[in-house]
């Protein structure tokens, strides 16, 4: 570009002093822009130097956390099969649906006739009606009045007996009439007194027990029409399927398996040499081939005290929690896993943080912050590959690449490049557990 100016103003000497004098200072101008580019704000803690037990590296295999072949509680034909093999499900989630027709029309009459014994607990309960007392207490009036006048009319009989103007016919006749009238009106006055007493106490308590009994009998027929859906017994994932719709079940027969993913175990058989200095709780660091790009750290869960008897290797198990991306689980059952187990001789080596790995494939890098003599919140990266060794709770050890007391970032490190400028702000590193 100088050469083109050079043509272009040849024998033109203000010209060409006008074009170096810009572009001296439009160099002038960038550089000072670029020079005050801000540094990036990171989180750094300091590297723990202290003495740790080395690694052991042992092979194993993930396993789910609970594994549940679902069979069915009743005899029936499946109507409806809503799950396929590695499909997600949610505790309670129908996997099936069995034919629930006949049920349905028996739980039918049943709550009807539980409506009945309601409406009659209500009948009872209430008591007679206003008008049904009135009524009863008409009947017993009129059936004083008859008494009254039949009576009066046995005593007139009497008295013309007695003075030989009536027949013993007559006075006979006159006798029943008064004690057929005085029945009458005693059983008029008890309907009268049943009607404004109300019903029994007794009657009550026998209407409430058939609407308590028939309410129980409809539950039975809810509870059996329930069994005829079968449901997911926990979250996790379909594995079987062991049914088809049309087929025709018994009682106990599976219907799917499903698998809980949400944590995991990992099954690794350590030689008694390595499993004997073990402890439950302690942190491992694990590692998978498909998931190079994640750093796992679990903690040993279980310790079988069976050797195999044929390897005499004894089962351990490592708890691992998973997480699903894009709706699948990162750690699937059966995947091979190598982990590390925290049972060799003790050696003082550097530990780091999680948080401070850069993962960038298969290989491990931590940014060191080299501090500026003349900012004390200030320094410049410089990226160091490390290999991982023992978890201890939220740090991983590393080779001796680093030194206690060195400034690593945290946070905002997987971001930054090799040389770049940042300013840092010091926090403390995570607890672990020490060197048990």
């Amino acid at each position: 570009m100088i050469n083109k100016l050079r043509r272009r103003f040849r024998g033109r000497p203000s010209g060409w002093v006008f074009v170096l004098v810009a572009c001296v200072c439009t160099r002038s101008l960038v550089a000072p822009v670029a020079a005050q580019e801000k540094p990036a704000s990171i989180v750094v803690t300091k590297v723990i130097q202290r003495e740790v037990q080395t690694g052991h590296r042992v092979v194993g295999t993930v396993k789910p956390i609970r594994t549940s072949t679902v069979g069915s509680a009743v005899d029936g034909r499946v109507a409806d099969f809503l799950v396929e093999e590695g499909d997600a499900v949610k505790l309670g989630q129908p996997l099936a649906q069995l034919r629930t027709g006949t049920l349905e029309i028996e739980l039918a009459a049943a709550q009807a006739e539980l409506g009945v014994y309601k409406q009659e607990l209500t009948e009872k309960k209430n008591g007679s009606r206003p008008e049904e007392i009135v009524a009863a207490k008409a009947r017993m009036l009129a059936a004083a009045a008859v008494k009254s006048n039949t009576a009066a009319k046995f005593a007139r009989a009497v008295t013309l007996f007695k003075k030989n103007a009536a027949s013993d016919s007559d006075l006979s006749d006159a006798r029943e009439q008064s004690e057929s009238a005085n029945q009458l009106y005693l059983v008029a006055e008890a309907q009268w007194k049943l009607a404004t007493a109300g019903p029994r106490d007794e009657q009550v308590a026998r209407a409430l027990a058939q609407v308590a009994l028939q309410r129980e009998r409809v539950r039975l027929i809810e509870d059996r029409i329930e069994k005829y859906t079968v449901l997911a017994p926990f979250d996790g994932f379909v594995t079987r399927e062991d049914t088809e719709v049309g087929e025709w079940i018994k009682r106990g027969d599976p219907i799917a398996e499903v698998i809980a993913l949400s944590s995991v175990d990992v099954r690794a058989n350590v030689p008694a040499e390595h499993a004997v200095r073990l402890q439950r709780g302690r942190s491992v660091r694990v590692e998978f081939s498909e998931q190079a790009g994640e750093v796992f750290t679990g903690i040993v869960s279980r310790i079988v005290p069976t050797a195999n008897t044929g390897s005499r290797t004894f089962p351990v198990n490592i708890r691992l929690e998973n997480r699903l991306v894009d709706g699948r689980p990162m750690l699937m059952a059966g995947m091979l896993a190598r982990a590390v187990l925290p049972t060799g001789a003790r050696t003082k080596l550097p530990l780091v943080p999680k948080d401070a790995l850069v993962l960038q494939g298969a290989a491990r890098f931590v940014c060191v912050i080299d501090v500026d003599r003349e900012a004390s919140n200030r320094g410049t990266i410089r990226m160091i590959p490390v290999k991982l060794g023992v978890a201890d709770g939220g740090l991983v050890q590393i080779g001796a690449e680093l030194r206690g007391g060195e400034l690593v970032a945290v946070l905002g490190n997987e971001r930054l490049k090799d040389g770049q400028r940042v300013e840092f702000t010091l926090q403390r590193p995570p607890a672990s557990k020490g060197a048990q």
